[in-house]
């Protein structure tokens, strides 16, 4: 095997957190920039609390270097390192089972997280970063999620950074009824957070989005939604509760310097990455600011209830990684079974121009030549080949690998 993952999660702070997530574009970028430093596949797993690059190389452990390497040029090479994750072969196969799963998750068993995976490969194959390697362990990894969901019901309660978000703010306020409430941003989790708000009686749900067009077509989907121009964000602070921000900007959308005087009390809730609150804001009087590190106590709470399930989805990713590992120690023997096939019709194509040289024959006697040497030449590396998928020894079977491509020229 040679698969390896680098990269950082959610025990990471968030002030680092940041500065290694990836926009759409910046995703592609670094998919083929990693590609041209001759890296054979890369595929970018990153979300509001993780940023993951997984390879497959032949030469692993030397490319994971370029791997490291790059996240240091966004950060500090000493302040990376306490929390960079590194891990190769079986160990790295381990982390994205249990990543597509949402057992590496602030939140166990998340709901987003499998859907992040599946679009991080589908990026990836579309980009044409990945192929036969990463595409099979992605896909196995995937469906090996999905078993685990259908069968132990390990999401069947909804949880996620916006269902906690919502819930850590009833916790907050006491209670959210009769209430006003900013949503910023219109992606998937700011439309989850106005999802599970629906049950809390509000008094007003205000939704901004740089689209104003999108905040118009989220009104239209959900009750009591009011869509406000996004330059209109700053003046509705005055007249609100409180803010919960989701956004996919890479900068920060609300700047201390641009805030308006409060005078009552105001919560600020941050579940972007990059951050879309200036953290300096909650320096301000009369504001409460979290961001997603500040969401870690509820959601251990949360947790305790799925520890239980986690252990029995832990075996099923047991058995199932032995399936994929399996493969991969059987399809690292096809590059070498392709080159000594190729070098099988070679041989038949010589031998055949030589026959047909020397002598005088029928079409119908060279078709009788040509199957007779085909089957020969078959049969000679028939058994070799069937022994060699068969050894499951790593050490023993790059040892015949190497013995066959040398005895043979491969």
């Amino acid at each position: 095997m040679s698969v390896g993952v680098v990269g950082v999660n959610y025990l990471c702070p968030i002030s680092i957190r940041e500065k290694v997530s990836f926009t759409h574009t910046k995703k592609i970028e670094v998919l083929h920039d990693l590609k041209n430093q001759g890296i054979a596949e890369v595929i970018i797993v990153s979300t509001c609390n993780r940023s993951e690059i997984y390879i497959w190389d032949e030469k692993v452990e030397e490319k994971i270097k370029i791997v490291r390497d790059f996240y240091s040029t966004f950060l500090n090479e000493e302040e990376i390192d306490a929390y960079l994750i590194c891990k190769i072969e079986k160990k790295a196969i381990k982390h994205l089972y249990y990543v597509a799963a949402g057992l590496d998750s602030l939140i166990i068993g998340e709901d987003q997280i499998l859907g992040q995976v599946r679009e991080a490969w589908e990026t990836a194959a579309k980009e044409e970063t990945s192929s036969k390697m990463l595409n099979k362990i992605f896909r196995e990894a995937i469906s090996t999620s999905k078993t685990i969901k259908h069968t132990l019901k390990i999401s069947e309660n909804p949880l996620s950074v916006s269902y906690i978000a919502v819930k850590f703010l009833k916790e907050k306020m006491k209670s959210l009824a009769k209430k006003r409430i900013l949503i910023i941003g219109v992606g998937k989790m700011s439309q989850l957070v106005i999802k599970y708000l629906q049950d809390e009686h509000l008094e007003a749900i205000y939704v901004s989005n740089r689209s104003h067009t999108r905040a118009e077509e989220v009104s239209r989907i959900y009750d009591n939604v009011i869509p406000v121009a996004y330059k209109q964000r700053y003046d509705l602070l005055s007249q609100v509760d409180a803010v919960i921000c989701a956004t996919a900007s890479p900068h920060v959308i609300l700047q201390k310097q641009d805030m308006p005087p409060l005078t009552n009390k105001l919560y600020m809730i941050d579940i972007a990455l990059p951050r879309d609150i200036d953290p300096e804001v909650a320096c301000m009087e009369h504001i409460e600011l979290y961001d997603i590190d500040d969401l870690k106590t509820i959601c251990k709470k949360n947790n305790q209830k799925r520890k239980e399930l986690a252990k029995a989805a832990k075996e099923i990713i047991k058995d199932k990684m032995h399936e994929v590992t399996e493969w991969i120690a059987a399809a690292s023997v096809d590059n070498t079974l392709e080159l000594l096939n190729s070098k099988k019709n070679e041989i038949q194509k010589y031998t055949l121009e030589y026959i047909y040289r020397k002598t005088d024959l029928s079409v119908k006697d060279k078709k009788v030549i040509d199957k007779m040497v085909g089957a020969a030449l078959k049969n000679m590396v028939s058994t070799p080949t069937a022994n060699l998928k068969k050894i499951k020894d790593k050490d023993q079977r790059e040892q015949y690998i190497k013995v066959i491509e040398e005895l043979f020229e491969l």
